[in-house]
């Protein structure tokens, strides 16, 4: 049987099967062991995002198998064009998703947290400590953090009539991103879009409310707030007048233009007296 590639075996059935060389050697990694693997996962995540943390993180260029090119800072956006196999790694892709749908920011803070955690952990690991004592530790770390932001934040009332609280807010959040060159438009464009759709009463803003409809050419101060429907369409001819005021629109869910018949016919005409007739039958119809 030297002629298989690998070692030739039955199963309980008798029936013959080969394991392919090398593959009898290989052994699964269990215990302490796997443990460490996940956590190596999961730091390489975190090192890669590392670098494009806070107001000075660096852009990373990421590269399509379709050859498209993004350059972003943001860490949602990073995570989710990243190629990750590992099924640790894609844990922590989740994870920057998440946030990013919960929160909307800190979703490169949010890998690195939790990659810094691991690191540790993976000291008490040597130690002898058993993960479930380490993830209860965790769990009471997070308490105890909670108790101290409680302790220390300080609350400030949300007033329509005075909106500069909020766009300092704003503005801190649109620190890290390539719009920063526009701060101080982009963040009062963001706070006068949330208080148009919020509920002040009770603190919830529907986003589905809020819509971003993108232009290609301009400049990044050529951006504006729409507080309407913005209708994307273009002119069916060049004479027609570019703006219009104190205009009553109609919108129709329906076809405009006349419905088609479901038959088809078909007219030829090869001679004058053929094209008389028809203009007979017309006339008389």
């Amino acid at each position: 049987m030297s002629g298989f590639p690998g070692t030739f075996a039955f199963d309980e059935y008798g029936r013959p099967f080969i394991i392919l060389r090398e593959q009898d050697k290989q052994k699964r990694i269990t215990g302490t062991d796997a443990i460490k693997s996940h956590i190596l996962a999961a730091r390489s995540i975190a090192s890669t995002l590392k670098t494009s943390l806070g107001p000075k993180g660096l852009d990373k260029i990421m590269v399509s198998p379709d050859g498209d090119v993004t350059v972003t800072n943001d860490g949602a956006t990073i995570m989710k064009l990243m190629d990750v196999e590992h099924e640790i790694g894609k844990l922590m892709v989740q994870l920057s998703q998440s946030q990013d749908d919960e929160i909307g920011d800190g979703t490169t803070g949010v890998v690195v947290l939790a990659g810094a955690l691991l690191e540790q952990a993976e000291g008490l690991i040597d130690r002898g400590i058993h993960p479930i004592r380490i993830a209860d530790g965790f769990e009471l770390a997070a308490q105890c953090a909670v108790k101290q932001l409680d302790a220390i934040a300080e609350p400030f009332p949300i007033d329509p009539n005075n909106k500069e609280p909020l766009i300092q807010i704003a503005m801190t959040t649109l620190g890290s991103k390539i719009v920063n060159k526009c701060h101080r438009q982009m963040a009062e464009m963001a706070v006068d879009a949330v208080l148009n759709v919020a509920d002040i009463e009770k603190k919830d803003v529907n986003f589905e409310l809020i819509k971003i409809e993108t232009k290609v050419g301009g400049r990044m101060e050529d951006s504006m707030l729409v507080k309407g429907v913005v209708v994307d369409k273009t002119m069916s001819h060049a004479q027609m007048p570019k703006t219009l005021r104190n205009v009553k629109l109609a919108i129709l869910t329906c076809p405009f233009e006349p419905p088609k018949p479901k038959t088809k016919h078909k007219l030829d005409v090869t001679s004058a007296e053929d094209y008389k007739l028809l203009r007979e039958y017309e006339q008389e119809k």
